[in-house]
């Protein structure tokens, strides 16, 4: 599939490898309700089918869970479908120097990206025993996607499974960071609910800080989210569907109904991604 062809990028896609790939159920995974194959090679299939690329990472939570994920693996997809999948790393920030060595190994493995879940990996982002994460990412031009807002994992369980929602507020977290560190790229994943409004703010103060609209059935994205992101920050906004907790088919299929300007339905879709993952000019 070549440049030309591709409907949309979906920058928000799970994959399982290492120990959670080894899980029967993984209580820190999202769940698939649509009962679609996550499987890499059926994913693979059906994003071609349907003219997409998929960002995919894992989430490697070892200090808190136990369950170590393989950036490896993930490169390992990428380089097997290099027309459909495009690869982030993932890091436990609480590996001190190994986890810097592992964002080197990530960024010569060819990954575009590391993906963080401060909830799940239970740390603050702007907690300075993190800094070197972020000098390194941004020497090694790697971008950094945040889970933001709330989370079903944990959800229902005693104590939400021991996981702290607050490590998903934009502000102070992703906006700290983004000050400190003005050359570092971030993406926030999600709508940020409830702190959406937060979020916003953020996108329009910081030109380093962009988000992603995965995880939510675009009928149920905060009418603020849907305006701004119509408006005043159409260029950094990215389609993401958080699969396999929500399908593309599902999102494309609602975001089509949605109140879209026609000039930025390809940005959200495909644009901005392309840009912003060096794919194609800025100028185009």
């Amino acid at each position: 599939m070549t440049l030309r062809d591709i409907v949309f990028v979906d920058i928000h896609v799970h994959v399982r490898t290492g120990d959670h790939a080894r899980l029967e159920h993984d209580p820190y995974v999202m769940q698939n309700p649509e009962g679609l194959s996550d499987q890499p090679d059926v994913m693979a299939e059906m994003y071609r089918e349907l003219g997409g690329m998929a960002v995919i990472f894992d989430i490697d939570d070892e200090t808190r869970t136990g369950l170590r994920a393989s950036n490896d693996e993930i490169a390992g997809w990428v380089k097997k479908y290099p027309d459909v999948f495009i690869g982030f790393g993932t890091v436990d920030p609480w590996k001190g120097v190994q986890a810097l060595r592992e964002v080197e190994h990530c960024a010569a493995l060819g990954l575009k990206g590391i993906k963080f879940h401060p909830a799940v990996q239970d740390f603050a982002p702007n907690d300075p025993r993190f800094f070197s994460l972020w000098e390194t990412c941004t020497r090694l031009g790697l971008a950094v996607l945040f889970h933001t807002g709330t989370t079903m994992a944990g959800a229902g369980q005693p104590g939400g499974g021991g996981l702290r929602l607050e490590y998903g507020r934009p502000i102070p977290y992703i906006d700290d960071i983004a000050a400190r560190f003005p050359e570092l790229r971030i993406i926030m994943a999600h709508p940020a609910w409830p702190w959406h409004e937060e979020q916003l703010a953020v996108l329009r103060h910081k030109p380093n800080v962009y988000m992603d609209l995965s995880g939510w059935a675009p009928k149920y994205i905060p009418p603020s989210v849907i305006q701004y992101a119509n408006s005043l920050v159409q260029d950094k906004v990215f389609f993401g569907s958080d699969f396999p907790m929500l399908s593309p088919q599902r999102w494309l299929r609602e975001f089509a109904e949605l109140p879209i300007k026609e000039s930025v339905r390809p940005k959200i879709l495909r644009d901005n991604a392309l840009r912003f993952l060096g794919l194609m000019p800025a100028e185009s």
